[in-house]
């Protein structure tokens, strides 16, 4: 491509600002009257965030509890399926040899 001095730039601004005077001239509604619809949705946002966080807060202790008891539970089977290995090591290295008898 061709350097063309950064007059892509000045074109992209150029629209920028062409489209932004665009938007203020055929607005629906008044600067007053969009800035407290964009208030009003900002405000129904940030309550759903908080009512978001809410629930989450409420099912950490569920979830952090469902964690420790699965934890648990695998330390249980791991320990089991462990001992079972050391017993069978040990009844295997503890056997006499038939052919040494």
């Amino acid at each position: 491509m061709a350097d063309n001095g950064g007059s892509g730039l000045v074109w992209f601004l150029a629209g920028l600002g062409i489209g932004a005077a665009a938007g203020v001239l055929y607005a629906p509604r008044s600067g007053a009257e969009t800035r407290e619809a964009l208030r009003a949705r900002a405000e129904e946002g940030s309550e759903r965030a908080r009512h978001q966080a809410r629930r989450v807060r409420e099912n950490a202790g569920e979830w952090i509890d469902r964690g420790r008891d699965t934890v648990s539970e695998h330390k249980e089977n791991f320990r089991a399926a462990y001992e079972a290995g050391r017993q069978a090591y040990r009844e295997k290295t503890t056997e006499v040899p038939v052919e040494n008898l």
